[in-house]
């Protein structure tokens, strides 16, 4: 059983509607890309129960475009982490302490997201126990990795207790979104997220060489998606398959909206524990989702009606090495890639 540990306890429904100089909500998350995404669901749910009230968003930069589009969105406070770090925190404060939220929920659990919860006007302070600054919460849960709770579940317990229902991370991507990719939607495709911050998350561009040139449908256009940096490596994906010629490389020309968009269409997308595993999520598109140093039961599994968790069937006792994988294979043998099947590729 999950240990949680509230201090305060409230009828919410009463305790708020005294709270009337209060308004709307803020929550922090200004990790990466994913967190984000799985943030949303407690958009969804706070929009649910509090129609009326504004959400607002604390975020790192780079990751603003993710809410786009997001009709439960307010106001995007976007902190600089690159240049002047402090002193941009510093002047999101002084413009986050200008509102009274009826609540303040901070998914992050490191110490300056534990500033800014700490010195923002609210009644309510919920998040993890694990900030260093949790003394200041009025609500602090622990956070654990238990076997099998999805990460938008674990969050949930930060406001399950202002009476909300759990629901699924949303994005929304435009009209424009889906007009700028359609001209790649003409026939039948699937992509392939094939990178990852952490090597050993990414199944080895070899296996994926060999995939799309025996296992991926020939009929099938291929889409190459990631970010600039991923250039290199769809490259090198494309200029080693014989089948070449019906390869796209998308990486670093679309916004995660419009790879959003394109995912959503796709026959099937290919990805690994990443990034586009929860944008497939958030969009309900049809996803094989590639586990090899990490495990699903971490809590960070896909959440689409058509998707399926892919991993090595050989029992390693180095897997998982890692929450959030490594540079290389510890052991150097990197079985829990090079041991799945290429096989179960197929749609």
């Amino acid at each position: 059983i999950q240990k949680c540990y509230v201090i305060k306890n409230h009828n919410f429904a009463i305790y708020f509607s005294l709270m009337n100089e209060y308004k709307g909500f803020l929550i922090l998350q200004p990790a990466f890309i994913g967190d984000v995404i799985l943030a949303t669901s407690l958009i969804e749910s706070i929009a649910d129960k509090y129609p009326n009230d504004p959400i607002d968003f604390f975020l790192r930069k780079g990751n603003e475009n993710l809410l786009e589009n997001n009709p439960h969105i307010n106001e995007i406070f976007i902190w600089d982490k690159k240049n002047n770090k402090y002193k941009n925190l510093l002047k999101i404060i002084s413009n986050i302490r200008k509102k009274k939220y009826k609540a303040v929920i901070n998914i992050h659990r490191f110490f300056t997201s534990g500033l800014v919860t700490m010195l923002a006007k609210s009644k309510v302070k919920t998040g993890y126990k694990q900030n260093p600054l949790s003394i200041f919460y009025t609500h602090k849960f622990y956070f654990e990795f238990r076997e099998g709770l999805h990460e938008t579940m674990r969050n949930f317990r930060l406001i399950e207790f202002l009476g909300t229902k759990y629901k699924k991370p949303v994005l929304y991507p435009s009209e424009k979104d889906f007009e700028t990719i359609e001209h790649f939607t003409k026939k039948a495709y699937i992509t392939i997220a094939p990178s990852s911050v952490w090597v050993t998350k990414q199944y080895p561009p070899e296996k994926w060489i060999k995939a799309i040139d025996n296992v991926i449908d020939k009929n099938l256009t291929v889409f190459l998606l990631g970010s600039k940096q991923d250039i290199s490596l769809c490259q090198k994906i494309k200029n080693n398959c014989k089948t070449s010629n019906r390869i796209t490389i998308l990486a670093g020309k679309l916004t995660f909206l419009q790879s959003a968009a394109l995912m959503k269409k796709a026959k099937m997308n290919y990805v690994n524990d990443s990034a586009p595993l929860h944008i497939c999520s958030a969009i309900n598109a049809p996803v094989k989702a590639i586990f090899c140093s990490t495990t699903p039961m971490f809590g960070f599994y896909p959440l689409s009606d058509n998707s399926e968790v892919i991993e090595t069937e050989e029992k390693l006792s180095c897997k998982p090495c890692g929450i959030h994988g490594k540079t290389k294979c510890p052991e150097k043998h990197f079985k829990c890639a090079h041991g799945i099947s290429i096989e179960k590729l197929k749609i």
